[in-house]
């Protein structure tokens, strides 16, 4: 059963900006650390944002300042805004628990920041 589903990614210029929803399953998304995280093509996927129930943040020093995550624990949704994006932001982005017991990933969603 799909329990993660990333959705938002496109094609944009550099500088441009993308939202990003992750519509998470389960009645107890309330309760745990929430991150989301990407993969570019030959590199490992990587930790981008976090989120933990109360609503602190981290992000990747990559992403500083640019990217900004948010929940809606009523709607078992998070999100990532992203602004001023890089060619190197380019990955397919996934959600998933980071605190916490880890689902199944997700298809994902790809982001592609070209001229």
């Amino acid at each position: 059963q799909v329990q993660l589903v990333e959705s938002g990614g496109g094609l944009v210029q550099p500088g441009g900006s993308l939202r990003l929803s992750c519509a998470v399953s389960g009645s107890i998304f309330g309760i745990y650390t929430m991150g989301w995280y990407r993969q570019a093509p030959g590199k490992q996927r990587e930790l981008v944002s976090s989120i933990t129930s109360g609503g602190s943040t981290n992000y990747a020093i990559s992403v500083k300042g640019r990217f900004t995550i948010s929940r809606d624990n009523a709607k078992n949704t998070l999100y990532l805004q992203m602004n001023s994006l890089k060619p190197e932001d380019t990955a397919v982005y996934y959600c998933n628990v980071d605190f916490g017991p880890r689902r199944s990933w997700g298809q994902g969603t790809q982001v592609t920041v070209s001229s």
